[in-house]
């Protein structure tokens, strides 16, 4: 099955439109002691509680042509099982540069991205990080939305990623 690089989500609409639903994602890149480090790849993505993904929101990898960067996406293996084995790189609105350790925040525009057509359910927000020779790492963070309203939830990885939080309205 192809998976479209789209994030429109359809949405039966009881009354009038939907309000945009706006993203903020903070995670934690830690800063390991090891002989040879390098940034983790990221992928971040919403799961619906069939675990089928929602929305693609963002891919963080070496971007530059002459890395060949997009052939060790791979290795963030259950979001290239789920969404990234049929895409083709870079993803359009959704890949981006590998981040250095410390905090980050995305911030993913509900219009832009489908969010405002999300449909109220239980959904689990999935950050993955990997690191060439480094480990892999998955955080799923479980939250309700009920299509108004904020909604904030969070979790902590234990290696590669540090806590996860996420904000939705």
């Amino acid at each position: 099955m192809k998976l479209s690089h789209s994030l429109v989500l359809t949405l039966p609409l009881v009354s009038g439109w939907a309000m945009a639903a706006d993203l903020s994602v903070k995670f934690d890149l830690p800063q390991l002691n090891v002989a040879e480090y390098h940034k983790p790849y990221v992928a971040i993505w919403l799961e619906r509680a069939d675990q089928s993904v929602a929305a693609n929101l963002a891919v963080l990898y070496d971007l530059k042509k002459d890395a060949a960067g997009d052939k060790w996406v791979k290795d963030l293996r259950t979001w290239w099982r789920k969404a990234g084995r049929d895409a083709k790189f870079p993803l359009d609105g959704v890949s981006g540069a590998t981040r250095p350790a410390g905090s980050q925040t995305m911030k993913f525009d509900g219009a832009k991205h489908g969010l405002d057509k999300l449909p109220a359910g239980d959904y689990k927000l999935v950050v993955e990080a990997s690191r060439e020779a480094g480990g892999r790492e998955l955080v799923k963070v479980p939250f309700t939305w009920t299509g108004k309203g904020k909604v904030a939830a969070n979790a902590a990885g234990k290696e590669e990623l540090g806590a996860v939080a996420l904000e939705l309205q």
